[in-house]
């Protein structure tokens, strides 16, 4: 049986959560120039959401992270290295360790695509609530229907539309000058 999807309306007590988790994370990480930021469904005001804070770590080389798994693992977190083999150029961490899950932490490299493109995800839907709402609906709808994976899988094309959009807006190379420079 598949991993069930739910999705809940939006907690006003997200942001405070994340300000608390950052807090944690900004020991963690102190002494290097790292920007600490909210993202996900769970960033934007008023949009539902899987029930877990997503947070992206910049850093200027990944090592920075890895020096420091052992850090993370005291406050919590589990590193989950099989994830690097579809994803190398990030660092990815859960917390707690076993489920339900209410931290996932993502460690890239700034000004990366996988910086410029989470930064720009979250700053769109925060701007066009319009866009906001259809990407709630779409995620209920598959929530109602399909498992962790397919789900993950079925928001993709409408991911992609909207950071299209977004890099658009402003251009690419905008985007990544500005988020790189975003200490957040």
């Amino acid at each position: 049986m598949p991993e069930p999807v739910v999705v809940v309306p939006y907690d006003p007590d997200w942001p405070r959560q994340f300000e608390r988790e950052r807090a944690a994370l900004a020991a963690v990480f102190a002494g290097c120039d790292a920007a600490i930021e909210h993202i996900g469904s769970t960033a934007v005001p008023g949009l539902g959401a899987k029930p877990v804070i997503d947070v992206l770590v910049g850093l200027s080389r990944l090592a920075e992270a890895e020096s420091r798994i052992a850090a993370l693992e005291a406050t919590g977190y589990e590193y989950v290295r099989q994830y690097e083999t579809r994803l190398p150029q990030r660092r990815y961490f859960r917390k707690p360790r076993l489920a339900p899950r209410t931290f996932h932490l993502r460690c890239v490299v700034k000004g990366s695509e996988d910086w410029v493109r989470h930064l720009a995800f979250r700053d769109h839907l925060r701007a066009h609530p319009e866009s906001a709402a259809a990407y709630y609906e779409l995620k209920r709808a598959l929530a109602a229907r399909l498992g962790k994976d397919d789900y993950t899988e079925a928001k993709s094309p409408f991911i992609d539309a909207i950071v299209s959009s977004a890099l658009g807006e402003c251009g690419q190379q905008t985007a990544h000058q500005r988020v790189a420079s975003d200490g957040g």
